[in-house]
């Protein structure tokens, strides 16, 4: 697997042994099998060992010859299943990107088809290559927030049953994203540096709006991880709210039957010299009643009833 893009205005797919022959700057998509060779053949020298299946990360390294990066993208379907794994290279010439996938060479198909100025220069392709992939993600993430509403909703009309169950893929995915749109920010950050000058001066400003922008997302995701802990103690508030209720009944039952479990404890001890033994019952039954009705009036009065 091997597309070779001439860089320019418009991004052209070229035959690969053009591009090496006539030094032509270009875009080198491969898979990891074959990355090695095709770093040499562009001219590209990339100190270290590198494993396509071992990335986990987006970072950025620079080296003498060359700044080597990679990106561990998730897949907006799932979040938390397994990412879009690729490795780039960039030379003062040429980029190449290795990916084991299809997802590299549809982010250029979507480039081709929505930019004008496509890959005038590598820092230019890189920009549009990252953007592209970011593109859907603040959409995305306002999903999240109508999802966090609808439970706040929920929580108002007192509708909590398998509250935690819904929240918590919700609470997951964000701090996977958290950690991922930071990651972003620090290679755009990396990239603006540009310790050793592989990118044009002019256009490091490219990679800046890319860390802006993965800031921002990274600002909405933490804002919706705290928007989601506020609607759980709200939740846990309501269910402390409603066990508190249920307590308070459960005391003021007790406290009820409490002296008549006093009253008919004593007068069922049926000692002999006990003067109410023969014609007691009547009198209990009223001293009964009387002490019910003086409770429920004392919680009536303390409006707890």
């Amino acid at each position: 697997m091997e597309w070779v893009y001439a860089l320019g205005e418009q991004l052209e797919e070229i035959p690969k042994e053009q591009a090496i022959r006539e030094q032509i700057p270009s875009v080198f998509l491969t898979d990891s099998e074959n990355y090695r060779e095709l770093l040499e053949e562009a001219g590209i020298c990339y100190e270290g060992e590198a494993k396509l299946s071992l990335v986990s990360f987006c970072r950025v390294e620079t080296q003498q010859e060359c700044i080597c990066g990679s990106l561990a993208i998730p897949r907006l379907s799932d979040i938390q299943g397994i990412r879009s794994r690729l490795l780039f290279f960039v030379s003062k010439e040429n980029i190449v990107i290795a990916d084991d996938g299809e997802f590299a060479r549809a982010l250029i198909e979507r480039i081709q088809e929505k930019k004008i100025h496509q890959g005038d220069t590598k820092e230019k392709f890189l920009y549009n290559f990252m953007a592209e992939f970011m593109s859907k993600d603040m959409e995305f993430l306002s999903g999240y927030e109508k999802r966090i509403i609808e439970m706040e909703e929920d929580i108002i009309a007192g509708r909590t049953r398998e509250f935690q169950k819904r929240l918590m893929p919700i609470r997951k995915e964000l701090l996977n994203l958290r950690g991922y749109y930071d990651e972003l920010s620090d290679m755009g950050d990396e990239l603006e540096s540009d310790e050793n000058d592989f990118l044009e001066e002019s256009q490091q400003k490219y990679f800046g709006i890319i860390a802006g922008r993965a800031n921002r997302l990274l600002g909405r995701t933490v804002y919706l991880l705290e928007y989601a802990q506020q609607i759980k103690e709200a939740c846990q508030a309501q269910i402390d709210a409603r066990q508190n209720r249920n307590m308070q009944y459960l005391t003021m039952i007790t406290t009820i039957f409490f002296p008549l479990t006093l009253i008919t404890g004593w007068y069922g001890m049926n000692f002999r010299n006990m003067p109410e033994l023969e014609n007691g019952y009547p009198g209990v039954i009223l001293l009964s009643l009387a002490v019910l009705i003086a409770c429920i009036l004392f919680f009536r009065k303390k409006k707890i009833l």
